[in-house]
């Protein structure tokens, strides 16, 4: 063997030998060293879902469990809770919907809670009492599954996982909470978070949301009460809202918004114990405000508020019900004023009912004496152009802006309805103002200003779309650019700048 062979046989063994030490190294120092840590992790770990080193059919991170029945008890408070086509539900002692945010934060909690230390492997029944766990201060049973790669699972035996555990006294020390598993007699401390998460009651349980109607979606709402009675349509939810009853008249859409918002965001307060139920049922035999909102898709709510004396105290009880799902429960006294309102709350008070786009032709009417200022949008170019008292460009932005403030202009208040004489407001055929007429030539919407509001200097009469008297606010009407300087190009202001 040559001096060559024998070095490349040096090397081999050299590589051989680290090969065997690295081996050694992984199998029999470092790879016991991560089971055990992968084993303590899932020992840890308050709901184990899985074996230790188990990985998911990616190779990745095991897949979270999916929780679809939980229990609740604490002393005189056993709540179950289902998961059903994907929403969380009540389902004992009453039928009812779940508060997402807290059954969230329960299951949450109970996928990633870990156990701080162990207290005491086997305690005696004096240790349980000391921890507050004979009996315990909650016992919590969950049920889940660990789904497949598709998601699904929930069906087979073998991804099921149940968990009863028991959540004793906060150690006011440092906060955490002592717990004892089912089937496992040592006693940990976990965190106080756990605590918070499961303390609860049945109406900690259950969705607030007393009134769940959204304004938007809606087509019809009707509302008796004792002083009045309305009803509200639209043909379709892109359309605007309209009094019918008891008088048929345009209404105002962002009233009507209002309303149904602020309705609904009264929530319950509480729900009425069970001793109390047939009173506040009973009640509700003779409502104070009862209500229907008809939305375009789903069924319509009903909603009913009385008045009840319960233990001695008199409280607003309210029963919502739509389709299969009802809602008996106590609110703020204020939730009635919301719906009982006269009809005038309805009133539009926008002065011009118009839509910029159909706009072809802006008459504008000065005061006495002034030129009439006229302006026309080009069939071609869809560009405005001034026609009289001198042709030329339009300033488009300030076109633009005038349509714009007109559109959205309203009133500071209304006044006399269909009044027998116009005039008695300085109101009339040449009053000054502004008309806006189609393509056609034909008059859409005219705007007509009238004399001062007698006792408010700071206000004009006016008459607009609507057949009710006007007040319209002076500075607003004088921000208008009404004058030919400011709607044409070249025309000197008055002051003398271009």
């Amino acid at each position: 063997m040559n001096a060559r062979q024998k070095n490349l046989v040096s090397v081999l063994a050299a590589t051989l030998a680290a090969c065997g030490l690295g081996l050694y190294t992984y199998f029999g120092v470092m790879k016991p060293e991560e089971q055990e840590a992968q084993r303590k992790e899932v020992e840890d770990k308050l709901f184990v879902t899985h074996d230790p080193g188990e990985r998911g059919q990616d190779g990745g991170a095991p897949p979270a469990p999916v929780f679809t029945h939980l229990s609740v008890e604490m002393t005189g408070s056993k709540t179950e809770m289902q998961l059903v086509e994907g929403q969380w539900r009540v389902t004992a002692p009453v039928s009812a919907l779940a508060n997402k945010t807290e059954v969230d934060a329960l299951t949450q909690e109970l996928a990633s809670a870990k156990f701080l230390s162990v207290l005491d492997k086997n305690p005696t029944d004096a240790d349980l009492e000391r921890y507050g766990l004979k009996p315990p201060v909650v016992t919590v049973t969950a049920r889940a599954y660990v789904p497949d790669a598709k998601g699904g699972g929930a069906e087979e035996p073998s991804r099921q996982r149940t968990l009863t555990f028991h959540t004793g006294v906060e150690n006011r020390f440092d906060g955490s909470v002592y717990v004892r598993r089912e089937g496992d007699p040592a006693v940990y401390s976990s965190q106080g978070s756990l605590r918070f998460a499961v303390q609860k009651r049945t109406h900690d349980w259950r969705d607030h949301e007393a009134f769940p109607v959204n304004e938007p979606s809606l087509l019809r709402i009707e509302v008796k009460t004792r002083k009045n009675a309305f009803t509200l349509e639209r043909a379709s939810t892109d359309k605007p809202w309209q009094l019918t009853k008891p008088v048929a008249l345009r209404a105002d859409g962002e009233r009507v918004a209002s309303m149904v918002s602020t309705f609904k965001g009264y929530r319950a307060l509480t729900f009425p114990e069970r001793d109390w139920e047939a009173k506040a049922r009973a009640a509700l035999e003779k409502p104070v405000v009862e209500a229907l909102f008809v939305p375009h898709l789903g069924d319509p709510l009903r909603v009913r508020l009385a008045e009840a004396d319960l233990n001695g105290m008199k409280q607003i009880v309210s029963l919502s019900e739509w389709g299969r799902d009802s809602v008996l429960a106590l609110v703020d006294s204020n939730t009635v004023n919301v719906l009982d309102l006269a009809v005038s709350e309805f009133k539009d008070k926008k002065a011009l009912a118009f839509t910029a786009d159909d706009v072809h032709h802006i008459v504008i009417h000065p005061a006495a004496g002034g030129e009439l200022v006229k302006l026309a949008k080009t069939l071609d170019t869809k560009t405005w152009e001034v026609v009289a008292p001198m042709p030329g460009k339009a300033r488009e932005f300030k076109v633009a802006s005038l349509l714009g403030s007109l559109e959205k202009l309203k009133a500071a208040a209304l006044g006399e309805a269909r009044p027998k004489s116009w005039s008695r407001y300085g109101i009339s055929d040449s009053s000054r103002g502004v008309a806006l007429l189609d393509a056609q030539g034909k008059e859409l919407v005219r705007l007509s200003v009238g004399n001062e509001v007698k006792g408010n200097p700071k206000r004009l009469w006016a008459r607009g779309s609507g057949e009710e008297v006007l007040e319209l606010e002076k500075s607003v009407l004088d921000a208008l650019p009404l004058k030919l300087e400011d709607l044409m190009q070249g025309v000197p202001a008055a002051n003398g700048s271009p």
